[in-house]
C-alpha cells in the first residue's frame, strides 16, 4: 500500500513518514500544497495523509484540486483546527476522514486501515487464499498453523498479490505498488521479492500458491 504524507510540520512528517514505512507502508512525503498537487498528479496512492494549514497551497486548495481533476484517491485530513467549520468544509470537499492535532499514532493507522479498507471494499481484515493467511493489521502472515516472517519489502509484494488474487500482475505493476520516489530498485529487484517469497510460502508446503506466468507476470492462485 503506497501512501502520501502531506504536512509542513518537518518533524511530524519524518516521524510520520518513519514510522508508517517501518509498518510496512511504501510512504512518499512532502512539506507543501504545490508539491503535493506535483505528487498527487503523477503517482498512484492507496491514501493521502493530508494537512490543513500549509505553504503555497492549502490542504482544502489541494483536495478541491484533487476532486475538480476527479482524482478519487482516499483522503485522511490533519488539522490542529478543530471547529466543526473546518470539519465540515473538508468533509464537503471530498475528504474522506479528519483527525484533529496532537493524536496517538495507533489512532491515526486504525482511521488509515479503515480508509483503505473502504477503498478496496474490503470489510475485514485478514486476506486467505487455501491455508495462506495474511492479517493486514497485524501484518502477519501465516501458512495453515506455520508463522511465515518477512521483511518489509516481502510483505508489501505479498499483500498486493493477495489483494490482487487469482490475477495476474506484472513486475513493473508490483513496483509501482512497493516503490517510493527514494526507491532505485527495478523490476529485477521484484524477481528476488518473489524467489524469497516463494522460498518462504510454498517451498516447504505440498500445495503451491506462487506462480510465474512466463513473459506476463506473477499470480497467488490455487491450481
Amino acid at each position: 500500500m503506497r501512501l502520501l504524507v502531506v504536512e509542513d510540520e518537518k518533524h511530524l512528517n519524518k516521524t510520520l513518514t518513519e514510522r508508517l514505512t517501518k509498518i510496512g507502508y511504501t510512504v512518499d512525503s512532502c512539506f507543501d500544497g504545490e508539491d503535493a498537487l506535483y505528487y498527487i498528479e503523477n503517482t498512484q496512492y492507496d491514501g493521502i495523509i493530508l494537512d490543513v494549514m500549509m505553504p503555497k497551497l492549502s490542504g482544502f486548495d489541494v483536495l478541491h484540486t484533487m476532486r475538480d481533476k476527479k482524482i478519487l484517491t482516499p483522503v485522511l485530513m490533519l488539522t490542529a483546527k478543530d471547529s466543526d467549520e473546518d470539519i465540515i468544509a473538508g468533509l464537503d470537499l471530498g475528504a474522506n476522514d479528519y483527525l484533529t492535532k496532537p493524536f496517538s499514532f495507533d489512532v491515526l493507522c486504525a482511521r488509515i486501515r479503515a480508509m483503505l479498507r473502504v477503498k478496496e471494499n474490503v470489510t475485514g481484515t485478514v486476506l486467505e487464499i487455501a491455508d495462506l493467511s495474511v492479517n493486514t493489521v497485524a501484518r502477519a502472515v501465516k501458512r495453515g498453523d506455520t508463522e511465515i516472517e518477512l521483511s518489509s519489502k516481502e510483505y508489501s509484494v505479498l499483500e498486493y498479490l493477495m489483494r490482487n488474487k487469482g490475477i495476474i500482475v506484472s513486475k513493473e505493476k508490483i513496483e509501482e505498488n512497493i516503490r517510493n520516489y527514494e526507491y532505485e530498485g527495478s523490476s529485477d529487484v521484484i524477481k528476488v521479492y518473489i524467489h524469497h517469497l516463494r522460498k518462504k510460502i510454498d517451498d516447504s508446503f505440498e500445495k503451491k500458491l506462487l506462480h510465474t506466468i512466463k513473459n506476463v507476470g506473477y499470480v497467488i492462485k490455487e491450481d
